[in-house]
């Protein structure tokens, strides 16, 4: 899939309403790699984007944990045809669909093998996972799967330039 935008936002609802637009177009396996300045509307933007999947929780940044699994629920994409004798659950995963969001904070990350020792790449690139890094720039190395850059810039005190390639 390819998804290239070049976008302004003059405040966090629009911001997270475009996380929440990405969201529709996501199937699994994508690696969403966040960078930008603190405070510059990350968290904010992966907000939206939980939303969009279809998460009830309420998403904070695991900036101290460093990594929060949220499970997608049944709806989070499109339906599949024609496998009404499944269950929901196994509909899902018959389907291919994404079953959890992966979200990554490295603000704190000095040195990439952190990440690696918590097993984070590991889903990277998986079809049944969506992983969205914030301060993706510190682990670089380990991206793998269909990276998508997100850059966030501030433009003024509710002015965002969101670039996505």
């Amino acid at each position: 899939m390819s998804i290239a935008a070049k976008i302004t936002t003059t405040s966090a609802k629009q911001t997270f309403n475009l996380g929440k637009k990405l969201a529709a177009k996501l199937r699994g396996g994508e690696v969403l790699a966040l960078t930008g300045p603190l405070g510059a509307g990350k968290t904010v933007f992966i907000k939206g984007l939980a939303e969009g999947l279809g998460i009830k929780q309420i998403v904070t940044s695991p900036t101290f944990t460093l990594m929060k699994v949220y499970p997608l629920p049944y709806f989070a994409t499109p339906k599949p045809r024609a496998v009404s004798s499944l269950s929901k659950e196994s509909r899902g995963a018959k389907a291919g669909r994404p079953k959890q969001l992966i979200h990554l904070d490295c603000y704190r990350i000095n040195d990439p093998q952190a990440i690696a020792d918590i097993g984070a790449p590991d889903y990277f690139g998986r079809p049944d996972t969506i992983a969205v890094i914030e301060w993706a720039e510190k682990i670089k190395p380990l991206l793998t799967g269909q990276i998508i850059g997100i850059e966030i810039k501030l433009k003024g005190k509710n002015m965002r330039k969101i670039t996505v390639k």
